[in-house]
């Protein structure tokens, strides 16, 4: 498809947070490459801040709960992106509900191009049975793939992340103190299989705290999860939980000026990368390899579960999956080597 540099292009992608904040470095090397574009992203409200900075970019906001729920639903969400005068689509989401949405564009023959998942290579990436461990495309060049089919090629060279931003008065309480490194954890993740032990986190944290190197903000949500953040915000005086305290907004602006963020192969390693903060990511049933890595991170900054005990790794793409007897790989990585990481990246002593 040839390229015409003014056209308006609205990118689906509704969720997870995850796969939202990975669609950042792409978008950002699209309006940078081609800077007389018009980007609409459709997305969840709770996502909007994402793209709060970005040039050129807009968001439009999917109820899907509520007016924009079911096909009838779509149908009017489909009328009012009409209305934005939408040239090409780039869905990069490809579910049920943006396929429903390409029946409706095709009735204005509005180019709609999903993008390709790769269920099959996956598949065949988590059977216990494959005889080699070979990794597939990364999202971000799945991504690309589709803005280039819409005439916008674009390489991973190209894609940028996002600068820092200005941390609100009212936030200031989580600034540096006394020269400490300021860094994020983010010991969730939406299934246990791709979840750090909690005791063995707390080890990590106690290494941390007692070597008053570190001023160490905890990230997370959902009242269980906030009730143990709250717990080692009191347990250690080096630790502070953010979570349930700030807006998403304000979360935003505070991971952009971290020194690290540990997470796991989840949603905040994901935010912290889109800043280009060094993002170290912990790995249990779950694996790089299926292409959701942080964006730019070096393979090292990720702490891989022992394949050699546990060979099937990885079980599932998402983590939601596993085998009999695969409960505890994450007891395969010790605390002290999540530590020693941490101190290698940020040139520390510990």
């Amino acid at each position: 498809m040839a390229v015409n540099k003014n056209k308006h292009i609205l990118v689906i992608r509704l969720s997870a947070m995850g796969d939202v904040a990975m669609s950042v470095p792409v978008i950002l090397g699209i309006v940078e490459k081609y800077p007389t574009v018009c980007i609409t992203v459709l997305t969840k409200a709770f996502t909007a801040p994402i793209f709060a900075h970005i040039p050129n970019v807009k968001v439009f906001k999917a109820d899907v709960k509520g007016k924009h729920k079911g096909v009838l639903g779509l149908w009017k969400l489909y009328k009012e992106l009409k209305t934005l005068q939408i040239d090409v689509v780039a869905d990069i989401h490809n579910v049920l509900r943006s396929t429903i949405l390409k029946q409706y564009f095709k009735l204005s023959s509005i180019p709609f191009i999903q993008v390709d998942k790769g269920r099959a290579a996956k598949k065949a990436l988590v059977d216990p049975n494959r005889t080699t461990l070979t990794p597939l495309k990364t999202t971000f060049e799945r991504y690309a793939e589709v803005f280039g089919k819409l005439g916008y090629p674009i390489a991973v060279s190209e894609m940028k992340t996002l600068p820092k931003e200005p941390i609100p008065d009212h936030v200031s309480s989580f600034k540096e103190i006394n020269g400490q490194l300021v860094i994020g954890i983010a010991p969730f993740a939406a299934f246990n299989g791709k979840m750090y032990p909690q005791a063995l986190m707390e080890e990590v944290l106690n290494i941390l705290n007692s070597s008053n190197n570190y001023k160490i903000i905890l990230f997370g949500g959902g009242e269980k999860e906030i009730e143990v953040l709250n717990t080692w915000d009191q347990q250690f005086s080096n630790c502070q939980n953010v979570a349930g305290k700030l807006s998403f907004s304000d979360e935003l602006k505070l991971i952009s000026n971290l020194q690290l963020m540990l997470a796991m192969d989840s949603g905040n390693a994901h935010l912290a990368a889109m800043y280009g903060v060094p993002t170290v990511t912990v790995w249990g049933v779950t694996h790089p390899y299926a292409g959701f890595a942080p964006f730019n991170q070096p393979e090292k900054n990720a702490i891989l579960s022992n394949r050699e005990k546990f060979p099937a790794i990885p079980t599932s793409i998402y983590g939601n999956k596993y085998p009999d007897g695969y409960e505890k790989v994450m007891e395969t990585i010790q605390p002290m080597t999540i530590v020693q990481k941490i101190k290698e990246i940020l040139g520390t002593t510990v």
